[in-house]
């Protein structure tokens, strides 16, 4: 394989492409370049929630795998996105079980939200990052501009005019009714008021 690079998740936006779906927006930790990944809504709801600190009411499926790890003494240590071929991205899970080391093939998307469960690193590599990545302008890198928080302020919009008690009840009631979407959108919502106040 050639030289891994290390990505960070920048954050999950509406796909442009593909309607009904996201897109999960990795950058490079030493670069400017974006690698756009197009996923499914639980799967994005899957991610979202950690990012965002929602705790579900019962353990979603990557949360069970996650324990069946735990339980027994198995460590993911890296996520790589090793291949993107018809469509698709292809990653694999590197675990490791007593010293002997396995790598399990995986769907991006699952891998992506076992990594960030267990603060596992993240990888791809130069391959596709030269022919997937979108390079931003030095424009756009300098001014802290991001087409991705379009989508997160069309959201805000609706949930504007409720008074933050409001908000938190929702929250509450999204949590229980496992609206992942709908519970990460009002989180956005309370904590851009709480900075604010």
């Amino acid at each position: 394989m050639s030289q891994k690079i290390k990505l960070s998740i920048l954050g999950i936006s509406f796909s442009q492409v593909q309607a009904g779906a996201y897109a999960l927006i990795f950058s490079e930790e030493q670069g400017i370049r974006r690698l756009p990944i197009v996923i499914g809504t639980p799967e994005a709801q899957s991610i979202a929630i950690v990012m965002e600190g929602i705790t579900p009411p019962r353990p979603l499926t990557h949360d069970l795998i996650c324990s069946i790890w735990k339980e027994l003494g198995i460590l993911l240590k890296e996520v790589v996105i090793y291949k993107f071929e018809e469509g698709a991205f292809f990653s694999e899970l590197l675990i490791e079980q007593n010293g002997t080391e396995h790598r399990i093939d995986s769907r991006t998307s699952d891998a992506v939200a076992l990594a960030i469960r267990t603060h596992s690193p993240i990888f791809t590599t130069e391959e596709i990052m030269r022919d997937m990545a979108v390079i931003f302008d030095e424009q756009t890198a300098q001014s802290g501009g991001d087409p991705l928080q379009e989508s997160s302020e069309k959201s805000g919009e609706e949930l504007a005019d409720l008074r933050l008690d409001a908000l938190k009840e929702r929250l509450k009631e999204a949590v229980s009714e496992e609206n992942y979407e709908l519970a990460t959108r009002l989180r956005d919502e309370i904590n851009r008021r709480e900075s604010k106040s």
